[in-house]
């Protein structure tokens, strides 16, 4: 069996892999950083990301902000922007983000902490945003209190590309197929129910739970226009563009494939208590 390496070598080694030259990209892996960093700003993920913010930006904070993208992209959108990083990378972690600051001209702090016990005063944000970070946590309900204390009343939380399984026996499979799990051994997904019941017991209210078809930030490097296009190649159909919103979004709430992305849309209740 392989022993298992740092993230930033299971990186080094998917860069190395010709096979993965694709995924790399699309998980914004690539070099020059501020490059990936500036199509991840363009991508339709962002686009759709930046759909469900505050119209007035504020005080936000990146949890597990990798090597910046998300940070990159609020910064550039006005946000007074801090990027929350526990991994030193220069690579893939809290290096990665101040070099490409720098490089970019960018204000944004970078603090090297993990989530579950986030260094800030409380309410001292008007936006919390993590990509691909509930399913990392050593703590989801801890994770998920931290985030709801450092938000303000009525702030934002939005979590997305969050890993989802139908039943813990999923587990197995989707570890198995992930391309650099067997590496590092870090990977994981929870069950839906779990995830919504960290979210809400930690006083913050769902205003959107998005299923892998409806929403381009869940299908990135694809968008919802590419679905209806395969969906209406196999019903023989020329018009997809004709094909509805609430169909597409039926069907993606029918997947159980393990491993399934969701994204999550949220805001601290003013009493800061369990919701729903």
């Amino acid at each position: 069996m392989r022993s298992q390496i740092s993230w930033e070598e299971a990186v080094r080694w998917l860069r190395s892999q010709p096979q993965h030259a694709e995924l790399v990209k699309a998980c914004f892996f690539d070099d020059p950083l501020i490059e990936a960093a500036r199509r991840y700003r363009a991508s339709s993920e962002w686009s759709a990301v930046r759909a469900l913010l505050p119209r007035v930006a504020g005080n936000a904070l990146d949890v597990g902000a990798g090597r910046g993208i998300a940070s990159y992209a609020l910064a550039c959108d006005g946000w007074q922007t801090t990027a929350l990083e526990p991994d030193a990378s220069d690579l893939v972690g809290a290096g990665a983000v101040r070099g490409l600051a720098e490089e970019a001209g960018l204000d944004i702090q970078v603090v090297q902490d993990w989530g579950e016990s986030l260094p800030f005063e409380d309410g001292s944000f008007d936006l919390v945003l993590g990509r691909q970070v509930l399913h990392h946590a050593r703590d989801l309900p801890a994770l998920c209190r931290e985030i709801a204390r450092v938000l303000r009343p009525g702030g934002t939380f939005l979590a997305t590309r969050e890993h989802v399984i139908s039943r813990r026996g999923d587990i197995a499979a989707f570890l198995a197929a992930h391309p650099t799990h067997f590496l590092h051994g870090t990977e994981h997904a929870y069950l839906l129910s779990e995830y919504l019941t960290a979210i809400r017991s930690a006083g913050i209210e769902l205003t959107g739970i998005l299923n892998p078809l409806q929403s381009d930030i869940n299908l990135y490097p694809e968008t919802r226009f590419s679905i209806r296009r395969i969906l209406a190649k196999r019903l023989l159909w020329p018009f997809p563009e004709m094909i509805p919103d609430a169909l597409v979004g039926w069907l993606g709430g029918l997947l159980r494939t393990p491993g399934r992305v969701y994204s999550f849309v949220g805001r601290k209740n003013s009493a800061g208590v369990r919701v729903g």
